[in-house]
């Protein structure tokens, strides 16, 4: 009997969908315009129209697994719930004063990301703990109550309390919270001890606030989704994909959808990471470039590389600090670039820029015919022949060449130049930005690309991923089958996972071993509860310690591996060595990172960390790709490549017409329902027996 497992993406221009049979091994996919006022909207559309196309009945399918997109751009676009914030008295305005650090020292006119709670919508009360856990002041349960009644006639539907020194005890969160529970039961309420209890003010407040201000749509969302899947016979208890690469249950979601923010980004990196391992490829560069934008994520030995925190909300795209901090647990991906929906436009000097802004899927490009009126990526492709119009998402959406050429006419008269001359420029500048930050973001963590495999997914990966591997330097690239819904399917083979931290000082030369086996003991018991609730489709579980370190006196932190527990304390010989290797941990990545380390400093363990995770019980295993004669392409069209400077005779395959050892010299096309891989003229292609396309880059200067 058949045993389905469906994964659901939304993006900022398409929803994705793949459906896996774990029985048969079979795979099968669509792809679906997001629909932005009612998101499961197109997320029912395409599960009735995947289902039906491939005989998929409800009973036979066993998991719906989610990531969406739809709270990070709630936090963008300021669409999120009306949000106060009670703090202790005397720092309401710590979400304003922010860290006093300017991401552009030399902007006069710099302008902060702006709080999610204004400032009459702020109130603080009398209360305070010492930054040991100790009420040095007593809470005034009836003051903060008659703050909260303000902001509630104020319109608040949803508060964020962030109270002085929480990490350290949540005493006082915890009263308030029943207070506010037993006077308000609808306001919504987010404490930070739950949300973020780690040190540094203005970070848990943003966390805190921002969590607070997604909510109560997140519920309702969540909520409605579960229904109308539980009204089609589907099973209502949804697994969410969270932005560590994990995934967890629905009611999780629903009181942190602040853990979702990078949750389809983080697929696309486990989904690449996934394939390669099959080819014994294990380090790899995970470059998913989407819609709406492209990210790139650095995966060493299998594992994405992963960060204790992020930016969301951006002012400037690409400059650090102009955000809000986020500090939850997440793949660590940059964003490196445009997507398909970004607009191509001549600036005040008369250049040629691509994005930052986007057409996204409501107009969408001009191709789409849905009111765009201004060329993007997506008709630079379509334009010099990358796509065909008539096989656009396998088919499903029509493309309008004639109005890209219109809009590239336009913008190329601008310029000077022809509309095939402006479509490459947009190409190549795009290309270029993504080459730039690819180079950095690699080499501050000390690596070199070239000894990474390029990983190409999302609808525009594969179209732009051998520009720019020659740009960077690398030699291989994969194309996994698929790769245009590659989020959609890392969703259906990703572990079950779960982080907890703690703010925790402890010195390994003289700290108390027996308390910190104790906190970890904590943390990895509240790790545990949400994963033995997932035992039934996942398990064993296994347990990871982490700890943010630092030498005495430094003021920032570096996350190390600690090792596994628990920590003996019962004998002389045996403390000794675990204090050893605590300091060893830290002191060994310290050296690897920087290349140096302080002479004669103790360190200091100040955040500790947990992490769970349980691999999926039925793990899934593709049907075997047969081999098969070389087919003759599917078709010719003429397409733009750098080398030539012309338009050049190229054949199109259809990747499903290929067979396990297909093999050929570039320029050609390789078109699947939801992406197309360009192999330019300095490239050979392969199909392995894994299902990848692995294209060898003979040579790399751009």
């Amino acid at each position: 009997m058949s045993h389905w497992a469906i994964g659901i993406d939304i993006g900022g221009t398409f929803t994705d969908l793949v459906a896996i049979d774990h029985a048969s091994g079979c795979q099968c996919s669509l792809k679906i315009l997001t629909t932005h006022e009612d998101p499961a909207a197109a997320v029912l559309d395409g599960i009735a129209q995947l289902m039906a196309r491939h005989g998929i009945a409800a009973a036979e399918v066993h998991r719906v697994v989610h990531a969406t997109t739809l709270f990070t751009n709630a936090l963008i676009e300021r669409r999120g719930a009306r949000t106060g914030l009670l703090a202790t008295r005397g720092f309401g305005d710590i979400v304003d004063m922010g860290n006093e650090r300017k991401y552009n020292l030399y902007d006069l006119q710099i302008e902060r990301v702006a709080s999610l709670a204004p400032r009459d919508l702020r109130a603080e009360v009398d209360g305070r703990l010492n930054a040991a856990g100790q009420e040095i002041e007593p809470l005034d349960i009836a003051q903060a109550l008659a703050e909260v009644r303000r902001l509630v006639e104020a319109g608040v539907e949803s508060l964020a309390v962030c109270l002085l020194h929480a990490y350290r005890s949540d005493v006082h969160e915890r009263r308030l919270q029943a207070a506010i529970a037993e006077a308000h039961p609808d306001l919504a309420v987010t404490l930070s001890c739950d949300t973020a209890p780690v040190i540094r003010e203005y970070e848990r407040m943003t966390t805190t606030l921002a969590n607070a201000y997604i909510l109560p749509m997140a519920g309702r969302y969540l909520a409605s989704l579960a229904q109308r899947l539980g009204a089609l016979g589907l099973p209502q208890d949804i697994l969410m994909m969270l932005s560590n690469g994990g995934l967890a249950h629905l009611d999780h979601a629903r009181s942190h959808p602040i853990a979702l923010l990078e949750s389809g980004p983080a697929a696309g990196a486990i989904s690449a990471a996934w394939h390669c391992l099959r080819e014994g490829q294990g380090d790899l560069l995970a470059f998913d470039m989407g819609g709406t934008t492209a990210k790139l994520c650095l995966v060493e030995h299998g594992q994405p590389s992963v960060a204790f925190g992020f930016e969301a909300a951006r002012r400037e795209r690409f400059a650090e600090g102009s955000g809000m901090p986020i500090n939850i647990t997440a793949i660590d991906l940059i964003e490196i670039g445009a997507g398909g929906g970004s607009i191509a436009h001549r600036d005040a000097l008369e250049l040629l820029k691509v994005g930052p802004r986007s057409a996204g899927s409501e107009p969408g490009p001009m191709a789409y015919g849905r009111g765009g009126e201004e060329p993007t990526v997506t008709d630079a492709n379509l334009l010099l022949g990358y796509l065909d119009a008539g096989y656009f998402a396998g088919g499903t959406l029509q493309m309008d060449a004639d109005a890209a050429r219109r809009g590239f006419e336009t913008l190329g008269s601008q310029l000077g130049r022809s509309a095939a001359e402006a479509a490459w420029g947009v190409l190549d500048i795009v290309a270029e930005n993504m080459a730039a930050a690819a180079r950095v973001h690699v080499a501050e963590r000390g690596r070199d690309p070239r000894n990474f495999v390029l990983v190409a997914t999302g609808g525009g990966g594969p179209l732009h991923a051998y520009s720019v591997a020659r740009k960077i330097g690398v030699s291989t690239i994969v194309c996994p089958p698929e790769a245009g819904v590659a989020s959609a399917f890392g969703l259906l083979v990703a572990t079950a996972r779960a982080d907890r931290s703690r703010t925790f000082s402890f010195q390994p030369a003289s700290g108390d071993l027996a308390v910190l086996e104790r906190s970890f003991a904590e943390l990895e018991h509240e790790v545990s509860g949400p994963l033995l609730a997932l035992s039934a489709n996942f398990g064993p579980l296994r347990l990871r310690r982490r700890a943010d370190g630092r030498f005495i006196g430094q003021g920032f932190n570096l996350a190390v591996d600690l090792p596994d527990g628990p920590y003996r304390f019962d004998d002389p010989a045996g403390e000794t060595a675990w204090r050893a290797a605590l300091d060893q941990a830290f002191r060994q990545e310290y050296q690897r990172k920087f290349g140096r380390m302080p002479p004669d400093v103790a360190i200091e363990l100040v955040n500790l960390r947990s992490t769970g995770e349980a691999v999926p019980l039925r793990p899934f295993e593709p049907a075997a790709l047969q081999p098969a004669a070389v087919p003759e392409p599917r078709s010719r069209r003429s397409v733009f490549f750098r080398e030539t400077g012309a338009f050049v005779d190229t054949p199109v395959f259809r990747r499903e017409q290929l067979g396990s050892g297909f093999e050929a010299h570039g320029p050609l096309l390789i078109e699947e329902s939801s992406t197309t891989t360009v192999v330019g003229p300095a490239a050979r292609v392969r199909l392995s027996a894994q299902g990848n396309l692995v294209i060898s880059i003979e040579e790399t200067a751009a």
